[in-house]
């Protein structure tokens, strides 16, 4: 690893995304050969999942697919981070997406940082969702509510779980979707995204498939509550040092059990 990140963004962009809370980047992430290499993985993943697995519910599979670190820790990748972490960044989580064509659930609106309260201070994650298809209004792209970034903990209320990737969402005098915004992306484009953001999208109901690999990180200097959660979550030093005392993982350890008690815990999908 390089000692310094080179910023993938312009001053504008950067401004953007601390004012707006989230920042489409209508550029390639990664080199078309490193992208076609993430996509092969994805679609193997894929088609190892048992019948009835839920492709929406791909959490952490770099638990258990190690191979997925070579993209995770990409520079491409962290420089797009960089500008609002600093040069030392831990991996916090990844989580591969994939709304089938036709009956890929919806995604209710929700914060990210809701579900992990308690887990870090300060809360400030900042996710890379990269398009491993063409993502649009068709298919259920992600949808944003600019300028929801302060608060991050709303009131919620259940929803069916059936035809929703989780069972609660935001209250609808809370979610402010009449302001939502659509994010359109092309393969190996992304979008960034502040951790206490309302986001959510709609079920894809198109015959084309709609999969997206979010990448979650944070700064070392995050204290990570390993003690609390540690059971079911593990970071990785991705760049640079530790600041804060933190634990991480082994990128070179497969974390069979750790994968599977994550799902008594974690809600997915975005």
């Amino acid at each position: 690893m390089t000692e310094n990140l080179p910023s993938r963004l312009t001053p504008y962009q950067i401004a953007y995304f601390k004012t707006e809370g989230y920042l489409a980047f209508h550029q390639p992430v990664l080199s078309t050969e490193k992208f076609k290499r993430l996509k092969d993985t994805f679609e193997e993943i894929l088609a190892d999942l048992p019948d009835d697995f839920s492709p929406e519910m791909m959490d952490v599979p770099h638990y258990t697919f190690p191979q997925l670190y070579e993209f995770l820790f990409d520079e491409e990748v962290l420089g797009l981070v960089s500008p609002f972490l600093g040069e030392d960044i831990a991996l916090f989580s990844s989580h591969f997406i994939s709304k089938p064509g036709g009956k890929g659930k919806r995604v209710p609106w929700h914060e990210d940082s809701a579900y992990w309260k308690g887990w870090m201070e300060p809360m400030e994650v900042v996710t890379v969702w990269l398009a491993i298809d063409s993502s649009t209004v068709e298919n259920g792209c992600l949808k944003v509510v600019p300028r929801t970034q302060d608060n991050g903990y709303s009131e919620y209320a259940p929803v069916d779980g059936k035809i929703n990737v989780f069972d609660t969402e935001i209250i609808p005098s809370q979610r402010k979707a009449n302001l939502a915004v659509s994010i359109e992306l092309e393969p190996n484009h992304a979008s960034l995204h502040d951790g206490k953001l309302i986001h959510g999208s709609d079920a894809n109901t198109s015959p084309m498939r709609r999969c997206g690999y979010t990448m979650r990180y944070i700064s070392t200097r995050t204290r990570f509550r390993s003690d609390l959660v540690g059971h079911f979550q593990k970071i990785f030093l991705a760049h640079g040092q530790d600041r804060a005392g933190n634990v991480y993982g082994d990128p070179d350890h497969i974390y069979i059990d750790l994968a599977r008690t994550r799902t008594k815990h974690i809600k997915s999908g975005h």
